[in-house]
């Protein structure tokens, strides 16, 4: 190719692309010329979608009022790995999805709402606030309905661990009411998964007010822990004592961790509740505050019951048992 066919690639192809250099030579220049020619071509085509990205300052964004993370709870701690991962790259790597709120120019409220992205968000304005001013957020505009933003939360963070199993199970039993009439079959199909999945997280959305404020953090609450009290819960008398129990625990200082708070509920229930068959060696004493069972193994006798039973309860069971071993 002569030099004069080579100035006028260099002028066509003249600042489309900064990062490349004008000293690339006339092959170079070919191919770049090439693929922004594919790449055009792929886009009128329908094979390409161009997305456009910008930098906000985080203070024109709010969060969606469906948004599935509970924003109030988001901290430097658990956004460590964040903040310093945004240190280290000098900037957020991934964009957040933004629903524009109101036209551009105008500056009665916030501009965007974040569909996805809550962390980022947090991160990007604490770093501001701690001697970082140049961070600034990044954010993909999309026309989304609330049904398809729902979708697309839930789909962004289904996997990922610093979302509770209660955060998203609040967010699911919201989103079944709101967009898909109660049905859990339809909601389902739509998430792409199963009846039995969806239905776990939804009965861990009925948990009692009560249970939920026995535990520290509702990011400690897990959909195991309803599964485990659900069978106790259905037992008029476990359900009494588990909702005592759980107030005992709500006010107690310091909070007791998730698995301390689980077990204490656990062992009042059983102990409550209709009681498990007897193995050969064993009975029960019943009591309105809770169960005793007793059991014989050779010589020696143990008696079993929930380390908050009273002392009232625990000595009428005690004394119910020397009676009935004076009878033999």
């Amino acid at each position: 190719m002569s030099r004069k066919h080579d100035d006028i690639f260099n002028d066509v192809l003249n600042g489309l692309d900064e990062n490349e250099t004008r000293e690339d030579g006339a092959g170079r220049a070919q191919t770049r010329f090439l693929k922004r020619s594919t790449a055009m071509s792929e886009q009128v085509a329908g094979g390409r979608q161009e997305k456009v990205l910008r930098l906000v300052d985080p203070a024109s964004c709010v969060m969606w009022e469906g948004h599935n993370r509970a924003y109030e709870l988001l901290t430097p701690e658990n956004c460590a790995d964040l903040i310093e991962g945004m240190k280290a790259q000098g900037q957020q790597e991934f964009p957040a999805i933004v629903r524009r709120l109101r036209p551009a120019g105008q500056d009665d409220g916030p501009e965007f709402e974040v569909i996805c992205g809550a962390r980022r968000h947090f991160t990007v304005s604490w770093l501001r606030a701690n001697n970082y001013p140049q961070f600034r957020y990044l954010i993909e505009e999309r026309e989304l309905t609330d049904e398809e933003a729902f979708r697309l939360a839930d789909i962004e963070n289904r996997d990922r661990k610093d979302i509770s199993d209660f955060e998203r199970a609040r967010d699911y039993a919201r989103a079944i009411e709101a967009y898909y009439g109660g049905q859990q079959k339809l909601m389902a199909e739509r998430l792409k998964v199963s009846t039995g999945f969806l239905s776990r997280f939804l009965q861990l959305a009925r948990l009692d007010p009560e249970i939920v404020a026995a535990f520290p953090s509702i990011r400690d609450i897990k959909e195991i822990h309803a599964r485990q009290l659900r069978p106790l819960m259905a037992d008029k008398a476990a359900r009494a004592a588990i909702l005592a129990e759980a107030r005992k625990i709500a006010a107690t200082k310091p909070r007791q961790a998730a698995p301390a708070v689980l077990s204490r509920l656990r062992a009042v229930g059983q102990m409550a509740g209709e009681p498990a068959p007897c193995k050969p060696g064993e009975r029960v004493i019943k009591h309105g505050e809770g169960n005793v069972r007793v059991r014989r193994k050779g010589g020696t006798v143990s008696f079993e019951f929930a380390e908050t039973l009273s002392d009232n309860a625990l000595r009428m069971a005690f004394e119910s048992y020397l009676r009935d071993r004076k009878v033999g």
